[in-house]
């Protein structure tokens, strides 16, 4: 295993980060269901649109909103649809433990921060550093790392 993906929570156990493409993709899907929802939310409310349009002005502001959130239920265990699909979990790294409850928080940001990914990747855009409370981790190959009795101690020399 790379070293070099290999990292630690704040409590000291050790974890193998998931890569840039397999998060990129999580993502992507994640966001590609979020548009396919809004699609059929909004073809479900359109009878109702030709009877109010403030209704429909409401559905338009509201469910871009409402539907991540929603959809974040799946995410309390870290394994929504583009997490089960690129083998990755998005845990605390505190301690690696599930999000929990942040779960539909998480998922709004995950999908309506996208767009605003990729421009930044398009034009090439730095990483800003901050303060990351939660990340993705490599399911398989963590539990690997489990399995092997190498989850705790010091990190691996990066080379």
């Amino acid at each position: 295993m790379a070293a070099q993906k290999i990292k630690a929570f704040a409590d000291g156990t050790r974890y193998v980060e998931a890569g840039g493409w397999a998060m990129f993709f999580a993502w992507l899907v994640d966001f590609t269901v979020f548009l396919v929802l809004i699609v059929v939310g909004m073809g479900a409310l359109s009878p109702l649109f030709a009877v109010d349009e403030d209704l429909a002005t409401v559905a338009v502001l509201a469910l871009p909103v409402l539907v991540p959130l929603v959809y974040g239920l799946c995410y309390t265990n870290g394994r929504a649809l583009g997490a089960v699909l690129t083998g990755t979990r998005l845990v605390r790294l505190s301690d690696g433990g599930r999000i929990g409850a942040k779960g539909p928080w998480a998922m709004l940001v995950r999908t309506l921060l996208l767009p605003l990914l990729i421009i930044g990747v398009v034009a090439g855009g730095g990483y800003a550093d901050g303060t990351l409370k939660r990340g993705s981790i490599d399911a398989a190959r963590t539990r690997r790392l489990y399995a092997d009795g190498h989850h705790v101690g010091p990190l691996p020399a990066r080379r």
